[in-house]
């Protein structure tokens, strides 16, 4: 059996669709587990059905609108480069109405739900394929893997918006008694649980560089301190989780392949960028393709 795992990422999830497009389109992989976390969910639905193009004329027409309904920050372009500020209003307006997070995504789930019709869920649940979402069970205290073959419709869409929501930015949701986050809060990068059920072979797109090739600047107000700390907790947890996928991978004798970020696309991924996210796809894209031409054996010629 063979699985595609896309990591979280944020905006640079249209990178990992470029590179799932080249290796289903292309390298005309045929997989037989999907699991996403975080951007990753909001990918596997689609390529799952093959439905490369719809998935990525969303990912290049998203904008923070798509995203929020209450966004907890501005971007301002400074000297060319783009930076975040704390929005003071619409983080007081969040606290006043009695909401535990900065900002509030529920235009995502709005979105999702058009994306995702009852047709293609259906469609996908009568196949053989198993698409699973990640999400942490903040309550609970662990992580919980959702398969489209356990849920009806609705209950999908929400664990799918779940699964990308990144808390404290973005909504915190109580589902089933349990307040739910982002999957990548505890699992960014799932290698371990697709070989659970079953995978043999593995590719993996991990939204980060393999090597880190900066550093941070200063924080200049609270909102960048915390998105910092975030960030470097996050990279810890993929660290952890590529380690234990592999070691999983060689006790059960399985085949990992994993595609990283060959530079780094921002630093910042709550920024949806229309422009940015169209490009990065193309480079995903072309990414896989260079490396999968690096590993194919040539072959040799043939003397008459």
């Amino acid at each position: 059996m063979r699985a595609l795992v896309i990591s979280g990422g944020g905006s640079k999830g249209a990178f990992a669709g470029g590179v799932a497009q080249f290796l289903i389109e292309e390298a005309k992989n045929d997989y037989d587990i999907f699991v996403g976390t975080s951007t990753g969910s909001l990918l596997i639905s689609h390529l799952a059905l093959g439905k490369i193009e719809k998935i990525k004329n969303i990912y290049s027409s998203v904008n923070q609108k798509s995203i929020f309904n209450n966004c907890p920050f501005i971007v301002k372009k400074k000297y060319g480069s783009e930076i975040i500020t704390m929005n003071h209003w619409n983080i007081l307006k969040n606290f006043l109405k009695g909401k535990k997070t900065f900002g509030e995504s529920e235009n995502l789930r709005e979105l999702i739900g058009e994306s995702i019709t009852l047709n293609e869920f259906n469609a996908l649940k009568e196949g053989n394929t198993d698409v699973v979402v990640t999400v942490s069970n903040l309550s609970l205290n662990q992580v919980e893997y959702k398969s489209i073959n356990d849920c009806s419709y609705e209950e999908f869409l929400d664990w799918i918006w779940i699964s990308s929501n990144y808390t404290p930015f973005m909504s915190l949701v109580r589902k089933n008694g349990c307040e739910y986050a982002d999957g990548g809060l505890g699992s960014l990068v799932p290698i371990e649980e697709a070989i659970k059920r079953g995978a043999t072979e593995v590719d993996v797109v991990v939204l980060h560089t393999e090597v880190s090739y900066y550093n941070r600047m200063p924080s200049r107000n609270p909102f960048e301190l915390i998105t910092s700390m975030m960030g470097f907790m996050l990279d810890r947890i993929e660290t952890q989780n590529i380690r234990v996928g592999k070691l999983v991978a060689s006790q059960q004798g399985a085949i990992i392949n994993i595609y990283y970020t060959p530079t780094i696309l921002t630093t910042n991924s709550l920024i949806f960028n229309k422009e940015k996210m169209t490009h990065w796809w193309m480079r995903g894209y072309l990414y896989a393709k260079n490396k999968n031409t690096e590993i194919m054996p040539i072959q040799p010629e043939i003397q008459e």
